[in-house]
């Protein structure tokens, strides 16, 4: 059996009963990277190849394929543990490390020390 590949070309998507939306929306709007960290190892992932544990409370994540521009944004909620707060570093961490490939999570309790905790992170831009 020999299978074709090919392309589907589409400006919308339309549902029975649902309406339709236009494909702009499903290719500019969803997630392109995101993990969810327990115990600080990637235990489910889309478009991250490894997760490094840097420090207490603080991992970078590798991309599989890199973002465009080290500008896209990021979003992540963290759990477990009380008065939990969250960062999440493109290039202004320091632009000369944190580039369209790698981004740095960390997690700290009260703003005073870094702390180990589960979160999941979700990134959206465009990828190279």
């Amino acid at each position: 059996c020999i299978m074709a590949l090919g392309k589907i070309k589409a400006d919308t998507l339309e549902h029975s009963t649902a309406g339709s939306l236009d494909t702009s929306y499903v290719v500019n709007g969803s997630a392109k990277a995101w993990n969810t960290v327990i115990s600080m190892a990637s235990t489910n992932s889309l478009n991250v190849s490894s997760v490094t544990d840097v420090s207490a409370g603080q991992s970078e994540d590798n991309f599989t394929n890199s973002f465009s521009a080290a500008n896209y944004a990021s979003s992540a909620s963290a759990g477990g543990i009380s008065n939990i707060q969250m960062f999440i570093a493109t290039n202004w961490y320091d632009s000369a490390k944190y580039t369209t490939g790698l981004s740095r999570t960390g997690t700290y309790q009260n703003a005073t020390a870094y702390v180990d905790a589960d979160f999941f992170v979700s990134r959206f831009g465009d990828l190279a």
